[in-house]
């Protein structure tokens, strides 16, 4: 019984951790967007620029890291110091992200520049070995799915915190004359990245000192060099296989996620209809969750992620159209209402199919993140198998490396879509004239179409890749698993 209360503390421990690198997550990917344009009033055209260098940058940092993960032999265990390390440094760094210190001009841009790059840096510090952990618990299939679960669990918790809770708090926190109408300005922000950097330290220390690496394999230690990294990728065709159906499913909820601020505060007009779009999201979240235990005893886990994306699918199609609608509906009933409160009121009604809409959707988006880790510690397994070598930490780098290349197809389509409407030009002239921000119809329906229209184009390329080139499933997949069963026993005896 005591063992088995260790077990449970363990499980929950570990995710626990993965609550703080989503407050992180939260902050970059659904909310810097619109802070360095809106905000700021950054021009596009520099952030289209910025990101794909930063990614260049982070094809190196991250198998880097990823190696010395590998080579890594403390009495404190192999994965569990570089979290703390990371978190410290990330916590640190997200602070400093959204916080100008009163510069403008080429300055900010400059500094901008420099915090961007160092929070990928610093965030693969704490990401890698965090993700990495997992094939460290057990072999087992049924253990490693309950692992990926709890991890899942509450890294959608963490999301759901900053999604929900930001278009709420940030006003709250917002002091001066600069706000905008929804309430923003950037001493809120960063007042609120300071309390999201110190939770992260705090939720990776708990990660630290409630967890066990109980089934660590060390290899021989090596040096980095981008030939053993290319010879990994290249040893590894199912690897490739998934970082290329991975980044564009999670490019397309990136799109959603990062759209949606400019979306409920541009289109809709009422910045706080995020927080209950992002609420009954996250009842899907939590649906979503239970999609793998539920549907796994009748299918196989490529089945369960097929039925995930087209699940997504189905959703997007719904909040697309949903969102044109309501683009069309929103000046009509602020021209009905006798006053604000009554025109408030009915916006936030109106926008409930919407958000219901986006249940289905994130009933796919949860499963389908839960699936990809299952997948990638499978992926693991098959690289011992196919090479004979692990190179575990190396391998679950590429997972915050897809992330960071699916927020790269992110910015290049929502900077590139603003900066062809001149989004940037538009919030600058209001500001000048000391007016709320207001854009233009045309800006509106771009805004509609790259937060809930693409990513159906991208969830389809997705499923299509996935279900014509990804193999490990089926008699392969078992032939990997009694391999390193195997190879285990063997070991140990």
């Amino acid at each position: 019984m005591k063992e088995k209360l260790k077990f449970i503390a363990g499980k929950l421990g570990y995710g626990v951790g993965a609550i703080g690198l989503d407050l992180s997550y939260g902050m970059f990917y659904s909310f810097l967007s619109h802070y360095l344009v809106t905000t700021l009033g950054l021009k596009e055209g520099f952030l289209l620029l910025l990101t794909p260098l930063a990614r260049i940058w982070d094809g190196i940092n991250d198998p880097m890291m990823g190696t010395i993960v590998d080579n890594t032999r403390t009495k404190f265990g192999k994965y569990r110091p570089w979290i703390l390390i990371g978190a410290v440094s990330n916590g640190i760094v997200l602070f400093l992200l959204f916080s100008r210190f009163g510069l403008s001009g080429l300055p900010l841009y400059i500094y901008v520049a420099v915090m961007y790059v160092l929070w990928g840096m610093s965030n693969t510090l704490a990401d890698i070995p965090y993700w990495s952990m997992i094939p460290s618990f057990t072999s087992e299939e049924k253990e490693r799915n309950l692992v990926s679960t709890v991890a899942r669990t509450f890294s959608g918790l963490g999301q759901g915190i900053i999604t929900i809770a930001t278009p709420i708090i940030v006003p709250l926190l917002s002091t001066g004359m600069n706000k905008d109408k929804d309430g923003y300005t950037p001493e809120g922000f960063s007042r609120w990245a300071g309390i999201c950097g110190i939770l992260l330290v705090v939720f990776a220390l708990v990660c630290v000192l409630t967890t066990k690496e109980t089934n660590v394999v060390y290899g021989e230690k090596k040096k980095f060099s981008f030939k053993q990294i290319f010879k990994v990728i290249k040893g590894n065709d199912q690897l490739v296989v998934f970082m290329i159906f991975a980044m564009l499913s999670n490019a397309g909820w990136y799109l959603t996620s990062g759209t949606a601020v400019t979306y409920f505060t541009q289109v809709v007009g009422v910045a706080k209809a995020q927080s209950l779009f992002q609420t009954i999201g996250a009842v899907g979240s939590v649906l979503g969750l239970l999609v793998i235990p539920i549907l796994s005893v009748k299918f196989s886990k490529r089945t369960i992620y097929s039925i995930s994306l087209c699940t997504c699918i189905i959703g997007y199609a719904l909040m697309f159209a949903l969102s044109m609608m309501l683009k069309v509906r929103i000046p009509e009933i602020i021209a009905a209402a006798p006053g604000k409160t009554e025109a408030y009121n009915s916006i936030i009604k109106a926008t409930m199919p919407l958000s219901i809409s986006y249940i289905l959707a994130s009933v796919g988006i949860s499963s389908m993140f839960v699936s990809q880790t299952i997948f990638l510690a499978d992926i693991v397994d098959y690289g011992e198998y196919k090479n004979g070598e692990r190179n575990e930490s190396i391998t679950f780098s590429m997972k915050g490396f897809l992330q960071k290349l699916a927020y790269t197809i992110q910015t290049v389509i929502y900077y590139g879509g603003l900066g062809l409407f001149r989004y940037s030009e538009q919030v600058n002239d209001c500001k000048a004239r000391g007016v709320d921000v207001v854009v233009n119809a045309q800006t509106k329906t771009a805004i509609g179409v790259i937060g809930f229209a693409v990513p159906i184009v991208l969830l389809l390329a997705s499923l299509f890749v996935f279900r014509s080139k990804f193999r490990l499933y089926g008699r392969l997949a078992d032939e990997v698993h009694d391999y390193i069963i195997e190879k285990r026993a063997s070991e140990k005896e």
